[in-house]
């Protein structure tokens, strides 16, 4: 008796805005499966017709993810395919693809990803800020508790940061970050690759005077500054020349001296460097 063939789970990127951003690749993966798991079907359908793609699909989404899931885990352990797409971007970012993903790596099903469009990157590339190291929280939460908890936690972190937000609740969320987080600069991208696609760069405290005068329209991405790092105190250099001394004195050169402690207290090594021979000099 042969042993049963698994079926595999693609999770396919489609566009956030504009309908020509899809590969060809992602075109052919939604043609070949067996049926796709949609968030919302209706607009799915919309992609599927614009390309002349003719597909069972099945919908999979907040409310019923739980027994859609099942049945969808199901379908792929008998053998068959699903293409896993969200209403816009990359499944598995702040949408409930994420749960379907979760349980079909548990069942140890194949995988592939076929990448594209994400509105987070997208906005993060051209917000001007640092994006090396980027943090991406996505959805505040409705409830205040949880939306302060969730910035208090962010108020050290120095990496750019990036949230997404709806329309009716961007002035809140704007607001609530001026007050925990401070003052900071801020790129708001809407629309993305959309016909009214535009970036604001300005600060939080400028950015709610434009939405009250200006109602919020379109999904919003929100790349935020990370936590500037205070300049050492004289007290804090002091102590890392102590610092380095020590070291050297337990046999570490020079230069590994000077690695460690600015590594540990984050004062450039060439700033230093300078200070611990300067201190020897004297």
């Amino acid at each position: 008796m042969s042993e049963q063939t698994i079926g595999t789970l693609y999770v396919v990127a489609t566009p956030i805005g504009n309908l020509n951003d899809i590969s060809e690749r992602a075109v052919l993966t939604l043609r070949e499966v067996d049926f796709i798991a949609a968030e919302d079907t209706r607009v799915t359908l919309k992609l599927l017709s614009r390309f002349s793609i003719k597909k069972q699909l099945v919908s999979y989404y907040e409310h019923n993810r739980k027994e859609s899931g099942e049945r969808i885990l199901k379908r792929i352990l008998t053998g068959e395919s699903c293409a896993l797409v969200t209403d816009a971007g990359t499944p598995g970012i702040s949408d409930p693809g994420e749960d379907l993903i979760h349980i079909c790596a548990d069942a140890d099903v194949p995988m592939i990803t076929i990448p594209g469009p994400c509105a987070a990157v997208a906005a993060i590339a051209i917000s001007g800020f640092p994006a090396g190291r980027f943090a991406f929280e996505g959805f505040l939460s409705t409830s205040r508790k949880s939306r302060f908890e969730h910035l208090n936690e962010l108020i050290a972190e120095k990496r750019t940061m990036v949230f997404y937000e709806a329309p009716h609740k961007l002035l809140r969320t704007l607001v609530d970050m001026l007050a925990i987080l401070g003052d900071r600069r801020v790129a708001i991208s809407r629309e993305l690759t959309k016909i009214h696609e535009e970036t604001l760069r300005t600060t939080l405290s400028e950015a709610i005077a434009h939405f009250e005068k200006t109602p919020p329209r379109g999904e919003f991405v929100l790349v935020i500054e990370g936590a500037k790092t205070p300049p050492p105190t004289e007290e804090d250099m002091e102590k890392a020349v102590s610092d380095v001394k020590s070291l050297l004195q337990g046999g570490l050169s020079v230069k590994d001296s000077v690695k460690k402690v600015s590594q540990e207290t984050a004062i450039p090594k060439n700033t230093l460097y300078k200070m611990v021979v300067t201190d020897e000099r004297t």
